[in-house]
């Protein structure tokens, strides 16, 4: 590349968001609001503006209140009031409901695709005066002579697997500004080199995940009941594994239902996306989906670490809102708002002082942070099983988070039990009927378009790692935590070890669960070409 490189196009803007999801809309939306003349671009990796967005999602309608006044009057295309709740816990055969817990009661509270609520709130940025611009992907940083951040750079296009350029060559450009706001979501590729780099995250604990797997499905006639939210715990996960699923009923006959699965599960053959499966057809759901049709389907990765997983939230030239931040209230099973609130708020901080210094006490004193304070033992209680989980969250729900004591988060990825001392699983799994019938079928429902021949932005930085000793030891992970089949093993004569792992990145739906869950942490998952990855409808 460097016999083509030239000296960038440079771009002017007072503040630059990276991510079209609810906080940086909501961060944009709301700095056109406070001071119309600022220049604000928001930049955004998808094609379209909502096409990587996925989330359950039942949202509280407060922060969209705040941030737009009579927004009911002109909802987003999918937006139906929560008219029941329930959940359940389940077993191989049966079904038993349970009470709803307080954070899980949704009187008020909307479902809605956030994808599409994305989309819609686009244009009301637009509206204002935000540049956005989509197919565009933020992937590396701008920074000063004094290390400051200064903006980012857009990743150059038209360029094959070995680093070449192609006929469609298009360098990418520089976003210079004086801050730079991080909105990419859960795990982001520059604000996870943003936390490693300032050492954001050196007075938190280890940040926590899961990873969700979701469907929309058009339903049998009769069968949905519009506003119906159902959760679920149990089956099929064991009592040592954290997670649930959801079931939310939509209009027009549609039901989305998703599976939730923490990302410390200790059984390295595990497979999230076979247990979301066979949790279709337990006897109790089956019979929903059954005369159905699946039309859309993805994944992606979930922080759940909350309060003491929060790294600092600024640094020179930029700070971190939303998932990127770590802001999801993991025992609602909600961040939307969360997302909205971080958004405004870093926006009233900028309008304000002008920067984001500051930011991080503001947050932290703000109801954003009360929020997670009040459920921040919840999620570690489960670190030592269900039933120990569920008398934790009884009790840090009764006293609203006032327990002096504080239980601490740890690396998903140290984990896994070795294969040596596993003692044999039995699952009780199902032959299954329902689509999709494997990952790469779920593969077509995401609609994941990757131009085969570009640079892999999945890195092996020790391929031989891979090969052998992570065979040994786990019996090759990465081939089963992938949602998408990403990740082979694959025979190879001119191996030493007969095989070799093989690469599926045009499968890549952004998760990022490869590089959360690999034991040895020698993926890193970097943004592909702009404008790559899956296609959402209405997830």
């Amino acid at each position: 590349m460097s016999e083509t490189a030239t000296e960038r196009e440079v771009m002017e803007y007072e503040v630059i968001i990276v991510g079209a999801g609810p906080a940086g809309l909501a961060c944009a939306i709301r700095l056109k609001q406070l001071k119309p003349d600022l220049m604000v671009a928001v930049i955004e990796k998808s094609a379209e503006v909502g096409a990587h967005i996925l989330s359950g999602a039942v949202i509280e309608p407060g922060p969209l209140d705040e941030l737009l006044p009579g927004w009911k009057d002109n909802p987003p295309p999918v937006c139906i009031p929560v008219e029941d709740d329930e959940i359940v816990f389940l077993t191989a055969e049966s079904r038993r409901k349970l009470p709803t817990p307080p954070q899980q009661k949704n009187h008020g509270n909307y479902i809605v695709s956030l994808g599409a609520l994305c989309a819609w709130l686009a244009p009301q940025a637009e509206n204002l005066g935000v540049d956005i611009f989509p197919g565009y992907a933020a992937a590396g940083i701008h920074y000063l002579p004094d290390g400051t951040v200064g903006g980012v750079i857009i990743g150059d296009m038209g360029v094959d697997r070995d680093g070449n350029p192609k006929d469609t060559y298009m360098q990418g450009i520089e976003i210079h500004a004086p801050l730079t706001v991080l909105a990419e979501g859960c795990r982001g590729h520059l604000s996870k080199e943003l936390i490693r780099r300032f050492k954001l995250d050196a007075d938190s604990d280890p940040q926590a995940y899961g990873i969700g797997i979701k469907e929309l499905w058009q339903v049998a006639p009769g069968k949905c009941k519009p506003g119906l939210v159902n959760h679920s715990i149990g089956w099929p996960l064991d009592t040592k594994t954290y997670g649930g699923s959801f079931i939310y009923h939509m209009d027009k006959d549609r039901v989305a239902v998703g599976f939730v699965c923490a990302l410390d599960y200790s059984d390295p053959e595990f497979s999230p996306f076979e247990a979301f499966q066979q949790f279709k057809h337990h006897p109790s759901i089956k019979p929903l989906f059954e005369g159905g049709e699946i039309l859309s389907g993805g994944a992606r990765t979930i922080i759940e670490g909350g309060a003491q997983s929060l790294p600092k939230l600024e640094m020179p030239g930029a700070v971190l809102i939303g998932d990127a931040a770590g802001l999801l209230n993991l025992p609602k099973i909600k961040g939307t708002h969360q997302a909205l609130r971080s958004g405004m708020l870093a926006a009233s901080h900028i309008a304000e002082k002008g920067n984001g210094e500051g930011f991080d006490s503001a947050l932290r004193a703000s109801p954003i942070m009360k929020e997670l304070h009040k459920v921040r033992n919840i999620r570690p209680g489960f670190n030592k099983g269900l039933w120990r989980g569920l008398i934790t969250a009884a009790i840090e729900t009764v006293t609203a988070g006032k327990l002096p004591r504080t239980l601490r988060n740890h690396a998903d990825y140290s984990s896994l039990t070795r294969l040596k001392d596993m003692k044999p699983v039995e699952r009780h799994w199902v032959t299954r009927d329902l689509a999709p019938r494997d990952r790469l079928a779920s593969v077509y429902f995401a609609a994941t378009d990757h131009d085969e021949n570009q640079v892999v932005h999945l890195q092996i930085l020790e391929p031989d790692v891979c090969i052998t000793r992570c065979g040994e030891e786990y019996g090759h992970p990465c081939t089963l935590f992938c949602p998408a089949n990403v990740y082979e093993m694959v025979e190879d004569t001119e191996s030493t070890a007969g095989k070799r792992l093989q690469i599926n990145a045009a499968n890549c739906v952004h998760c990022k669960t490869c590089d959360i869950k690999d034991p040895y942490q020698i993926i890193n998952w970097v943004t592909p070409e702009g404008g790559s990855g899956p296609n959402y409808q209405n997830l």
